[in-house]
Parts: C-alpha cells; sequence; structure tokens
C-alpha cells in the first residue's frame, strides 16, 4: 500500500467494557468509546475530531475493571446513544472527507467494528483501507518488539497527554506519533535492529 497516496488519515482508538479482567475475549468486549482524528497526511496537522460514547446493551453495567482503566464512567454511558446510532453520526462525519487511510494502534479496533457490526446487524462503517500503525511504526523505525502506544511515546521523548485509554486522547496522542509512523522523523539516540 502506497501510503502517499491518501489525502487524510483517518486515526481512530476504541474502548470497550469487558464482564472481567482475566475471561476478556473479544467477543466479551463491547464498545463504549469511540474517538477519531482526522489528519491533513501531508502538514499530519489535525483538521477534526469526532467522539462519542456508546450505551453497551450486552453488559450493560461497566466492571470496575473498565472503569479504572478508561475513567469512563456508568454516567457516561447510560446517556449514550446505542451502536447503531453512534456509528450514523460516525458515518456522518466521515462523510465531510474523501480518500482516507484507517489507521489504528493494531488491529483490535478493525475488529472491534467487525464484531459490532454484525451484533447490531448493521453495515461496517468505514470503507476505507485500513492500517496497523504499530506494525508501521516498527517497521520504520526499525524496532524488533512491538510498542504498545504509551512505549512509542515513551522512545519517542512524546508525553501522553490526557487520559490513557481513553479513546478520543488515545487517538489525540497517535496523532503525535505518525511522523515516526511514517518515517518522516525517527527516535532519538536509539539503535534500530539490524535489517
Amino acid at each position: 500500500m502506497d501510503l502517499n497516496t491518501f489525502k487524510y488519515f483517518l486515526i481512530i482508538d476504541v474502548e470497550a467494557n469487558s464482564p472481567e479482567k482475566d475471561s476478556v475475549t473479544l467477543e466479551d468486549m463491547e464498545m463504549i468509546e469511540i474517538g477519531a482524528v482526522m489528519v491533513c497526511a501531508n502538514t499530519l496537522q489535525k483538521i477534526d475530531e469526532f467522539s462519542t460514547f456508546i450505551r453497551p446493551v450486552r453488559f450493560p453495567q461497566l466492571s470496575t475493571f473498565c472503569t479504572d482503566l478508561t475513567s469512563i464512567t456508568q454516567a457516561d454511558v447510560d446517556n449514550a446513544p446505542d451502536y447503531p446510532e453512534a456509528i450514523t453520526a460516525l458515518i456522518r462525519w466521515l462523510k465531510k472527507f474523501d480518500n482516507f487511510l484507517f489507521c489504528s494502534w493494531g488491529n483490535y479496533d478493525k475488529q472491534q467494528f467487525e464484531l459490532e457490526s454484525t451484533f447490531h446487524n448493521v453495515p461496517y462503517p468505514i470503507s476505507a483501507p485500513h492500517l496497523n500503525i504499530k506494525k508501521q511504526f516498527s517497521k520504520s523505525q526499525r524496532v524488533r518488539k512491538r510498542q504498545g502506544m504509551a512505549g512509542a511515546l515513551k522512545l519517542a521523548h512524546i508525553s501522553i497527554e490526557g487520559t490513557h485509554h481513553r479513546g478520543i486522547d488515545d487517538a489525540n496522542n497517535m496523532v503525535k506519533l505518525m511522523p515516526y509512523v511514517l518515517g518522516r522523523e525517527f527516535i532519538p539516540n536509539y539503535q534500530p535492529a539490524p535489517k
């Protein structure tokens, strides 16, 4: 995939509720937040952002683990739209842009959209191709171990802003990593693994 052919990068991070920390499977997780940032591909500057909480239906009560991890409260999701309403709003927002690449840190976010869309019997909301920017970061920076987003920020000497594991905050933090993801900048004082 030629990353230079896109006008925008759509950076998405989703958060999900799960019943128990130790029994988490992808099927047990239910989306409770979408954080999305649209970035100009040339300048890597943020153009716009979209954020919504989502009211879970399979596990309507947030687990203590989830609330502690994300800081998302029961009140946040109780008053939120359900998944079909939330993705209708996301699709409406996405229609303002053309020729974008869907980017997320790993493949989890894309898979969660697929699972939720199947469960709710609604179309998958993002027609753009997907790029795992966690994998792309490792490739561009020649880092052997695939880093979590917080680890990548630390390697790049960039501070986390907002709350880690909040969708919109994590999406905005990923924007700061895009020069490294794309190989336009390199981690200072890092000895890359040999090719």
